[in-house]
């Protein structure tokens, strides 16, 4: 690859192919975002059942958008049919996109920056879905940190219109432009942040949350009337609780803990509660129960 070539910044109208990396619950709802916005996307997941699981549920959200009336058959045959699932990461090696939709953990999305460069055969911009983790310190693993750039999508991802683009201290104008083109394709509603802790919704989400927490652990109301109070008095389509289910309270205590110490604040600090049922193997409704039970 030229020095040139290197330097080039990927456009909106050059970005083809997608390849999301990470096929839980973030990752699958993007690739089903992109198909179905046109892009050719590329499904990688380390754990062959793990991709598996990540078809499955795109293939069901497809099957209910269609008794909804929301979709027709042809454009499920049309999602389904410019998807592919991967296991080896030299499988998305002309992807024009990368997003990262892997844990909250900064070396492991530095690592697995370090080995899509390693594998890519051309200029691609690299997109973290990280709802927390400095945007900047992710780029530090990059030859080009000028193409690395924060692509917050909420859960469900086919159904949530925002997506946060995050400017680290290096990202290019380019790189911004393009996400932010990719996003309205997607038919979400791009905002722009600056790169500080939590960005603006996760600071904002996980401080409603983790307060919705303490008035539980309080015996202030039961999880149902306090998630009732947010969506009928403030107009919330789903309440904290619930939503910190969707989430994972695992994924909220690891965001919780990191803005806590990030940003030196008391309203951050996870509750007891919180840690008690992650610790007792209650993660919401992947585990299919948390503040609520899912399996009933």
């Amino acid at each position: 690859m030229s020095t040139e070539e290197s330097n080039k910044g990927r456009n909106a109208q050059t970005i083809e192919t997608i390849a999301v990396l990470g096929a839980g619950t973030m990752g699958h709802g993007i690739a089903q975002t992109a198909t179905f916005a046109g892009y050719r996307v590329i499904l990688r997941d380390v754990e062959r059942e793990a991709l598996a699981r990540g078809v499955r549920s795109i293939e069901r959200n497809l099957d209910k958008g269609i008794q909804l009336g929301k979709l027709t058959d042809e454009d499920r045959d049309m999602t389904l049919q410019r998807i592919r699932g991967a296991t080896q990461l030299t499988e998305t090696a002309n992807a024009d996109l990368f997003i990262e939709a892997a844990p909250e953990v900064l070396e492991i999305k530095q690592d697995i920056l370090r080995e899509v460069e390693r594998s890519a055969r051309r200029p691609f911009i690299f997109a973290s879905n990280t709802s927390s983790l400095s945007i900047t310190k992710i780029a530090r693993a990059s030859l080009h940190p000028e193409r690395v750039v924060g692509m917050h999508f909420f859960n469900p991802v086919h159904i949530m219109r925002l997506v946060e683009i995050v400017k680290g201290q290096d990202t290019s104008t380019e790189t911004i432009d393009a996400v932010c083109e990719v996003g309205t394709r997607m038919r979400k509603e791009p905002i722009t942040v600056k790169d500080v802790p939590g960005f603006a919704s996760s600071r904002l989400g996980v401080a409603l949350g983790l307060e919705a927490m303490r008035m539980l652990e309080q015996g202030v109301a039961s999880a149902k009337d306090i998630d009732t109070a947010m969506e009928l008095g403030y107009n919330h389509p789903m309440g904290p609780l619930r939503l910190t289910d969707l989430v994972g309270l695992d994924v909220r205590l690891k965001i919780a803990e990191y803005l806590h110490t990030a940003l030196d604040s008391e309203t951050f600090r996870p509750p007891d509660i919180l840690r008690r049922m992650v610790a007792g193997g209650k993660l919401g409704k992947k585990s299919g129960e948390g503040f609520y039970k899912w399996n009933e």
